[in-house]
């Protein structure tokens, strides 16, 4: 089995690569490394993978098989699609677009990674796959919101006119080992505030809600769903909702830290719920998360402490 993983060098796409190549998957990783880093490839030592540095919103062409496309290539923390929002729509359109055509080419199966935030800042929670969801196409965060949409559009248009195997998966705050330290999401913002002791900023009163699943649970999901006969879009996250608030006073238990929790503004179109509906998950995949939050957070925090005792 060949796999292509695009972003195979971001956080979720090298733990991809470990599982597939685990697997027994020959894989090809392909990253321009815009947020993604070859550090999350290091410890990999196998004959059966391959790193090819390669902007995906260009063409890209195989001589040999492939059966799998998992396509996860795109920022996906707010602090990158604000600073990158043309990159962010291009690799939505077009290097969805060309992972498509390839799959065509080479009658691979395909599965895009889309998101949670298709559902917007959404007004039925839990979200089912079945909720078309509340999103402004013209504000700040559309650019993500919006590239995500089309890049499902786009999938089921070739599913159905070119009969193109494919698989969407839609996915919720995940987090643990390889998130960038500065990529501005709350779980690396909250731990590193904590770790050095420093004010944690919450925005608006943290009344706002997430979910949080490990990392490993996710790409279980992910794999299973490539795997599954299923061609509609399935949630994959951890159901399990809590504060924003409780959120940044677990961190500070775990880590025992003197930090301060302070109150900034909210960011424009920030969702004020956030929780999957996985019914449909248990149902087609026989999935559920299974790491709790505190041992996730444990597994997160130790390779946060890592990175600053590899600074120091």
């Amino acid at each position: 089995m060949k796999s292509i993983v695009t972003g195979g060098a971001g956080f979720l796409g090298s733990h991809l690569c470990d599982l597939l190549l685990e697997k027994g998957h020959e894989v090809v990783c392909i990253d321009n490394l815009v947020t993604g880093n070859t550090k999350n490839l290091d410890h990999i030592n196998s004959d059966k993978f391959t790193y090819l540095k390669h902007d995906v919103t260009k063409p890209i062409y195989f001589d040999d098989k492939i059966d799998y496309i998992f396509h996860l290539a795109s920022p996906a923390s707010p602090v990158d699609y604000l600073e990158l929002p043309i990159q962010t729509l291009k690799v939505g359109a077009l290097g969805t677009y060309n992972m498509l055509g390839l799959a065509k080419e080479k009658g691979a199966r395909l599965l895009i990674a889309s998101t949670s935030e298709v559902y917007g800042d959404p007004q039925v929670n839990p979200q089912p796959e079945t909720y078309w969801g509340n999103v402004n196409p013209i504000g700040p965060r559309g650019v993500y919101d919006e590239a995500k949409r089309y890049a499902e559009a786009i999938t089921m248009a070739y599913h159905r006119y070119h009969g193109i195997d494919t698989r969407i998966v839609r996915i919720f705050n995940t987090y643990g080992p390889r998130m960038r330290a500065n990529d501005g999401r709350v779980v690396p913002n909250f731990i590193n505030q904590a770790l050095k002791e420093e004010d944690i900023t919450v925005y608006g009163n943290g009344s706002q809600t997430r979910s949080f699943c490990y990392v490993s649970d996710l790409i279980e999901g992910i794999y299973r769903l490539m795997m599954s006969d299923f061609t509609d879009s399935v949630n994959i996250g951890n159901p399990a909702e809590m504060t924003v608030l409780k959120f940044a006073e677990e961190v500070i238990d775990i880590i025992g830290s003197k930090s301060k929790i302070v109150f900034k503004d909210l960011p424009v179109d920030d969702p004020k719920v956030r929780r999957p509906d996985i019914s449909r998950a248990k149902e087609v995949l026989k999935w559920e998360p299974k790491v709790g939050l505190r041992e996730g957070l444990e597994k997160t925090i130790r390779y946060f402490e890592n990175i600053e005792s590899n600074k120091n």
